[in-house]
C-alpha cells in the first residue's frame, strides 16, 4: 500500500469514528494526527494533553499553540504520575501505569463531551520495542488510527511536511521519565535536572538529545554527526560545568548515540511483559 493509500484509510477510518478526542503532545505523530483528524471531522475533533512533571513547558506551550492556530478545542488535564501508587519505583511497566491513569482520565472527559472514541498517535514503528503502554491502550479501548492503517513515522513525517506542519522534521520525544534506568527512584527534583540539561544542549543547537540519569550520573546522547560538537573544548566545559550545577555528580557521552529505548537495553533476557 503506498502512502496516499494509508492517507485515504486514515482519513476513512477517523471518519468512521465520528468524533474523537485525540490524546495530544505536540510530538510528531499527534501533531498529524489530530491535524487530520480535525480536517475529517471538524469541531468533533478535540486535543487533550496531560500537564505533569515529566512533560517540559516547552512541550505543553507547543501544543497550546498549535491548537490555538488551527481553531481546536484543546483540553488541558492535570495527570501527576508521581501520585500514581507505584510510579516512582520505575518498574518496567512505567508505561503501563501512566497511560493507564492517563487515558482513565480522558474517558471521563469524553463522557462528559459527548465524544464517542479517544484517538492515540502510536505507528507501525513502535510495534518492534517495548511499549507496555500499548497495554493499556488495547485494555481501555482506544483507537491507534496511524497504527491501524499502516502509517510509519518516515510516512507520518512525509505527509506532515506535504500538509505543511512544522513539527515534520521535529526531533522524537518521550516523557522525562523514560530517561530513569528501571528501578531507580523517579522524583521531582532529577526530573527538573534532566529537563534543564536537556534544555540546555536544545539550546546550543543539539537537535536529537536525550540526557538519561543514573544516580546522579548524566549519560548524554546525541546523533553521532554531532559527538565532534559535544566534545568541542567550550562547549564540553559549559556541559560539564551546567551540568554540575544542575546536581550531575558525573557527565558521560554514550558512544552509540541517540537511539529510542536505550533503557530498554537493560531488558534483555528478561521477562518483558506484553511487547505491542
Amino acid at each position: 500500500m503506498d502512502i496516499n493509500e494509508k492517507l485515504k484509510k486514515l482519513e476513512e477510518y477517523l471518519a468512521g469514528l465520528e468524533s474523537a478526542a485525540v490524546a495530544f503532545s505536540g510530538g510528531v505523530d499527534s501533531t498529524f494526527l489530530l491535524k487530520t483528524a480535525h480536517r475529517v471531522l471538524g469541531d468533533k475533533a478535540i486535543a487533550v494533553t496531560a500537564k505533569s512533571c515529566s512533560f517540559p513547558a516547552r512541550e505543553l506551550n507547543e501544543a497550546k499553540e498549535f491548537c490555538k492556530r488551527e481553531g481546536i478545542r484543546h483540553i488541558v488535564v492535570e495527570s501527576e504520575e508521581l501520585e500514581i501508587e507505584g510510579f516512582r519505583q520505575n518498574p518496567v511497566n512505567r508505561c503501563y501505569l501512566c497511560k493507564k491513569e492517563l487515558f482513565g482520565k480522558i474517558i471521563d472527559i469524553v463522557k462528559s463531551n459527548g465524544i464517542k472514541n479517544i484517538a492515540e498517535g502510536s505507528n507501525t514503528d513502535d510495534e518492534g520495542d517495548y511499549r507496555p503502554g500499548l497495554m493499556a491502550v488495547k485494555e481501555l479501548g482506544v483507537k491507534s488510527p496511524l497504527r491501524e492503517c499502516g502509517l510509519s513515522k518516515a510516512d507520518i513525517r512525509k505527509l506532515s511536511e506535504a500538509e505543511g506542519l512544522d513539527t515534520w522534521d521535529k526531533p522524537s520525544f518521550a516523557c522525562l521519565a523514560s530517561r530513569f534506568v528501571y528501578g531507580e527512584e523517579i522524583t521531582e527534583q532529577k526530573l527538573a535536572m534532566v529537563d534543564k540539561a536537556e534544555q540546555l544542549l536544545l539550546d546550543m543547537g543539539f537537535k536529537q538529545v536525550r540526557v538519561r540519569i543514573h544516580g546522579t550520573m548524566a549519560r548524554i546522547e546525541v546523533m553521532p554527526s554531532c559527538f565532534e560538537m559535544l566534545i568541542e573544548e567550550k562547549n564540553r566545559q559549559r556541559i560539564t560545568e551546567k551540568f554540575s550545577e544542575y546536581g550531575f555528580t558525573y557527565t558521560s557521552m554514550d558512544l552509540k548515540g541517540y537511539r529510542t529505548g536505550s533503557m530498554n537495553e537493560t531488558l534483555k533476557g528478561a521477562d518483558k511483559g506484553d511487547t505491542e
